[in-house]
Protein backbone atom coordinates (compact mmCIF):
# COMPACT_ATOMS: atom_id res chain seq x y z
CA UNK A 1 0.00 0.00 0.00
CA UNK A 2 3.24 2.18 0.84
CA UNK A 3 4.50 1.55 -2.51
CA UNK A 4 1.11 2.12 -4.12
CA UNK A 5 1.02 5.55 -3.21
CA UNK A 6 4.76 6.63 -3.45
CA UNK A 7 4.44 6.24 -7.21
CA UNK A 8 1.66 8.60 -7.92
CA UNK A 9 3.48 11.14 -6.06
CA UNK A 10 6.55 10.48 -8.13
CA UNK A 11 4.50 11.01 -11.03
CA UNK A 12 2.99 14.27 -9.97
CA UNK A 13 6.34 15.40 -9.05
CA UNK A 14 7.50 14.47 -12.45
CA UNK A 15 4.31 16.16 -14.09
CA UNK A 16 4.67 19.05 -11.64
CA UNK A 17 8.51 19.67 -12.89
CA UNK A 18 7.40 19.53 -16.59
CA UNK A 19 4.90 22.27 -15.77
CA UNK A 20 7.08 24.23 -14.51
CA UNK A 21 9.41 24.45 -16.97
CA UNK A 22 7.06 24.29 -19.77
CA UNK A 23 5.94 27.70 -18.03
CA UNK A 24 8.97 29.37 -17.36
CA UNK A 25 10.02 28.51 -20.99
CA UNK A 26 6.96 30.69 -22.53
CA UNK A 27 7.44 33.26 -19.64
CA UNK A 28 11.48 33.62 -19.89
CA UNK A 29 11.39 33.59 -23.77
CA UNK A 30 9.18 36.28 -23.88
CA UNK A 31 9.74 38.48 -20.52
CA UNK A 32 13.45 37.72 -19.93
CA UNK A 33 15.09 35.59 -16.45
CA UNK A 34 13.45 38.83 -14.28
CA UNK A 35 9.67 37.08 -14.98
CA UNK A 36 8.78 37.08 -11.56
CA UNK A 37 8.60 33.07 -9.78
CA UNK A 38 5.41 33.10 -8.53
CA UNK A 39 3.69 34.00 -12.61
CA UNK A 40 6.28 30.71 -13.60
CA UNK A 41 4.11 28.94 -10.87
CA UNK A 42 0.52 30.78 -11.77
CA UNK A 43 1.32 29.12 -15.31
CA UNK A 44 2.16 26.00 -14.28
CA UNK A 45 -0.42 25.67 -12.15
CA UNK A 46 1.42 24.90 -8.73
CA UNK A 47 1.77 26.64 -5.73
CA UNK A 48 5.10 28.53 -4.88
CA UNK A 49 6.01 25.91 -2.45
CA UNK A 50 6.06 23.01 -5.17
CA UNK A 51 8.12 25.40 -7.28
CA UNK A 52 10.94 26.13 -4.75
CA UNK A 53 11.26 22.99 -3.91
CA UNK A 54 12.03 21.47 -7.41
CA UNK A 55 13.75 25.28 -7.83
CA UNK A 56 15.38 26.23 -4.69
CA UNK A 57 16.55 29.15 -6.53
CA UNK A 58 16.39 30.76 -9.32
CA UNK A 59 19.43 29.88 -11.40
CA UNK A 60 18.30 26.31 -11.23
CA UNK A 61 15.03 26.78 -13.06
CA UNK A 62 16.41 29.59 -15.16
CA UNK A 63 19.31 26.55 -16.10
CA UNK A 64 16.58 24.17 -16.42
CA UNK A 65 14.94 26.03 -19.14
CA UNK A 66 18.10 27.00 -21.21
CA UNK A 67 19.29 23.67 -21.70
CA UNK A 68 17.63 23.24 -24.71
CA UNK A 69 18.41 26.15 -25.63
CA UNK A 70 21.84 26.23 -25.06
CA UNK A 71 22.02 22.66 -26.75
CA UNK A 72 20.59 24.46 -30.29
CA UNK A 73 23.13 26.94 -29.87
CA UNK A 74 26.18 24.40 -29.83
CA UNK A 75 24.43 22.14 -32.64
CA UNK A 76 24.52 25.89 -34.80
CA UNK A 77 28.44 26.31 -33.93
CA UNK A 78 28.77 23.00 -35.20
CA UNK A 79 26.32 22.94 -38.34
CA UNK A 80 28.41 25.91 -39.14
CA UNK A 81 31.85 24.31 -39.17
CA UNK A 82 30.87 21.57 -41.46
CA UNK A 83 29.87 24.56 -43.88
CA UNK A 84 32.34 24.53 -46.98
CA UNK A 85 32.50 27.97 -47.23
CA UNK A 86 33.99 29.28 -44.35
CA UNK A 87 32.40 32.79 -44.67
CA UNK A 88 29.24 31.42 -44.81
CA UNK A 89 29.62 28.99 -42.01
CA UNK A 90 30.81 31.97 -39.58
CA UNK A 91 28.12 34.73 -40.66
CA UNK A 92 25.46 32.07 -40.80
CA UNK A 93 26.16 31.24 -36.97
CA UNK A 94 26.14 34.48 -36.03
CA UNK A 95 22.57 35.18 -37.99
CA UNK A 96 21.27 32.09 -36.80
CA UNK A 97 22.15 32.87 -33.18
CA UNK A 98 20.92 36.45 -33.15
CA UNK A 99 17.88 34.68 -34.36
CA UNK A 100 17.27 32.70 -31.49
CA UNK A 101 17.84 35.77 -29.15
CA UNK A 102 14.89 37.70 -31.30
CA UNK A 103 12.83 34.69 -30.50
CA UNK A 104 14.20 34.09 -26.64
CA UNK A 105 14.80 36.89 -24.31
CA UNK A 106 15.66 34.72 -21.88
CA UNK A 107 18.68 33.05 -24.04
CA UNK A 108 19.51 37.00 -24.97
CA UNK A 109 19.37 37.84 -21.40
CA UNK A 110 22.02 35.24 -20.56
CA UNK A 111 24.26 35.95 -23.22
CA UNK A 112 24.59 39.25 -22.15
CA UNK A 113 25.39 38.50 -18.55
CA UNK A 114 26.41 35.91 -16.47
CA UNK A 115 24.03 37.10 -13.55
CA UNK A 116 21.65 34.11 -14.01
CA UNK A 117 21.77 30.78 -15.26
CA UNK A 118 24.84 30.30 -13.53
CA UNK A 119 25.90 26.96 -14.16
CA UNK A 120 23.98 26.11 -17.26
CA UNK A 121 25.57 29.37 -19.07
CA UNK A 122 29.19 28.55 -17.79
CA UNK A 123 29.44 25.05 -18.85
CA UNK A 124 27.59 26.94 -22.32
CA UNK A 125 30.59 28.83 -23.02
CA UNK A 126 33.32 26.58 -22.11
CA UNK A 127 31.53 24.29 -24.48
CA UNK A 128 31.34 27.10 -27.32
CA UNK A 129 34.59 28.89 -27.15
CA UNK A 130 36.64 26.24 -29.36
CA UNK A 131 33.87 26.07 -31.83
CA UNK A 132 33.90 30.17 -31.60
CA UNK A 133 37.80 29.86 -32.18
CA UNK A 134 37.66 27.66 -35.27
CA UNK A 135 34.69 29.78 -36.92
CA UNK A 136 36.86 32.99 -36.52
CA UNK A 137 40.31 30.80 -37.80
CA UNK A 138 38.89 29.01 -40.46
CA UNK A 139 37.35 32.27 -42.36
CA UNK A 140 40.66 34.13 -41.85
CA UNK A 141 42.15 31.06 -43.38
CA UNK A 142 40.05 31.31 -46.20
CA UNK A 143 41.38 35.02 -46.63
CA UNK A 144 37.20 36.32 -46.32
CA UNK A 145 37.43 37.51 -43.00
CA UNK A 146 39.52 40.03 -41.43
CA UNK A 147 42.66 39.05 -39.79
CA UNK A 148 42.45 41.42 -36.81
CA UNK A 149 39.23 39.79 -35.52
CA UNK A 150 39.00 37.67 -32.57
CA UNK A 151 36.93 35.29 -31.02
CA UNK A 152 36.25 37.87 -27.82
CA UNK A 153 35.06 40.21 -31.18
CA UNK A 154 31.82 38.06 -31.29
CA UNK A 155 30.44 39.59 -28.19
CA UNK A 156 30.99 42.76 -29.64
CA UNK A 157 28.60 41.31 -33.05
CA UNK A 158 25.62 39.92 -30.35
CA UNK A 159 25.62 43.40 -28.08
CA UNK A 160 25.11 45.68 -30.48
CA UNK A 161 22.21 43.37 -32.52
CA UNK A 162 20.95 42.52 -29.27
CA UNK A 163 20.48 46.32 -28.36
CA UNK A 164 18.58 46.66 -31.77
CA UNK A 165 16.69 43.91 -31.42
CA UNK A 166 15.70 45.05 -27.68
CA UNK A 167 14.86 48.91 -28.63
CA UNK A 168 13.01 47.62 -32.31
CA UNK A 169 11.95 44.55 -31.30
CA UNK A 170 8.47 45.24 -31.05
CA UNK A 171 8.16 47.46 -34.07
CA UNK A 172 10.68 46.37 -36.85
CA UNK A 173 11.38 42.77 -35.53
CA UNK A 174 13.25 41.66 -38.78
CA UNK A 175 15.77 45.32 -38.44
CA UNK A 176 18.64 43.87 -37.12
CA UNK A 177 19.24 41.97 -39.94
CA UNK A 178 19.76 44.86 -42.16
CA UNK A 179 21.96 45.70 -39.12
CA UNK A 180 24.07 43.05 -39.51
CA UNK A 181 24.54 43.65 -43.01
CA UNK A 182 26.27 46.52 -42.49
CA UNK A 183 28.45 44.70 -39.84
CA UNK A 184 29.39 41.82 -42.40
CA UNK A 185 30.52 44.09 -45.09
CA UNK A 186 32.88 46.01 -42.13
CA UNK A 187 33.98 42.63 -41.34
CA UNK A 188 35.24 41.25 -44.94
CA UNK A 189 38.85 41.11 -45.43
CA UNK A 190 38.99 43.34 -48.29
CA UNK A 191 37.20 46.09 -46.76
CA UNK A 192 38.90 46.46 -43.99
CA UNK A 193 40.94 49.09 -42.20
CA UNK A 194 43.06 49.79 -38.77
CA UNK A 195 41.12 49.65 -36.21
CA UNK A 196 41.39 52.30 -33.20
CA UNK A 197 40.78 49.92 -30.31
CA UNK A 198 42.79 46.31 -29.56
CA UNK A 199 40.13 43.58 -28.96
CA UNK A 200 39.01 42.91 -24.81
CA UNK A 201 41.12 40.29 -23.56
CA UNK A 202 39.44 37.21 -21.90
CA UNK A 203 39.36 39.49 -18.41
CA UNK A 204 38.12 42.45 -19.72
CA UNK A 205 35.05 40.24 -21.13
CA UNK A 206 34.34 38.21 -17.94
CA UNK A 207 34.20 41.77 -16.24
CA UNK A 208 31.78 43.09 -19.01
CA UNK A 209 29.74 39.51 -18.61
CA UNK A 210 28.70 39.90 -14.50
CA UNK A 211 27.64 43.52 -15.14
CA UNK A 212 24.07 43.12 -15.03
CA UNK A 213 22.06 44.10 -18.04
CA UNK A 214 20.02 47.41 -17.14
CA UNK A 215 15.69 46.34 -17.34
CA UNK A 216 12.79 47.87 -15.80
CA UNK A 217 11.51 44.43 -14.36
CA UNK A 218 8.00 43.70 -13.25
CA UNK A 219 7.54 43.59 -9.60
Amino acid sequence: MVETQRVPARVDARRNRAALVAAARDLLAAGGVDVPVREVAQRAGVGIATLYRHFPTREELVDAVLEDAFDEFVTIAEDALDEPDAWAGFTGFVEQVLALHARNRGLRDVVETRAHGRERAAAMRRRMAPLLTRLVERAQAEGTLRPDFTRQDVALLFWGADRVIELAGDVAPEIWRRQLGFVFDGLRSDAASPLPQPPLTEKQERRIGVRPVRRVTRS
